[in-house]
């Protein structure tokens, strides 16, 4: 009896050319180091733009996508990072906030690619990390690639998330309107 396969969506193709932000927590500098570069490969394979940012942890990746959907100009974004459980339920806490806010803002419209990486020790980090493994990294990039194909596909019009200053300096609930 075969062992268990996995499937992977052949990467999608654009007419016009897409720019991704790849946000990383940089905590354990190896595992960081091994996500990006499979997360920059299968963006660089796919002809994709890229810039990478740093942030202190976990729980600041979804912040710094917010921000960026808000005030900059990418088709999509990869959340990259690496939680491993400790002694304590602070564990638990980055997970599932971290994993929360970053489905809060897909169900958004942000397209994101989830490579955040939640084991239970460092041996677990490596092997997904990997490039030539697990490629969790190339695996998120080409998680965004596919929801930004999917947005071109339907066409819609990019929304913002959150809340928006008019011009008068009043904040708003940006609900249902376009930011283009």
């Amino acid at each position: 009896m075969a062992g268990p396969s996995h499937y992977s969506l052949p990467l999608p193709e654009f007419d016009k050319p897409v720019k991704v932000l790849i946000v990383v927590a940089p905590f354990y500098r190896d595992i960081a180091d091994q996500l990006l570069a499979g997360a920059r490969a299968t963006l660089e394979t796919a002809g994709a733009s890229h810039e990478t940012i740093e942030v202190p942890g976990a729980l600041e990746v979804p912040t710094a996508i917010g921000q960026a959907f808000r005030m900059a100009h990418f088709d999509g974004f990869v959340a990259l990072g690496c939680v491993i459980r400790g002694e304590t339920t602070h564990y638990e806490t980055v997970c599932n906030d971290s994993s929360r806010a970053i489905t809060l803002l897909g169900l958004q419209g942000v397209c994101i690619g989830n490579g955040i990486l939640t084991v239970e020790n460092h041996a677990q980090a490596a092997m997904r990390a990997d490039p030539g493994q697990q490629d969790k990294g190339g695996g998120a990039a080409a998680a965004a690639l596919h929801l930004i194909a999917l947005g071109r596909r339907w066409g819609g019009n990019r929304r913002a998330a959150g809340f928006r200053s008019s011009d008068d300096g009043t904040i708003l609930l940006a609900e249902g309107g376009s930011d283009a």
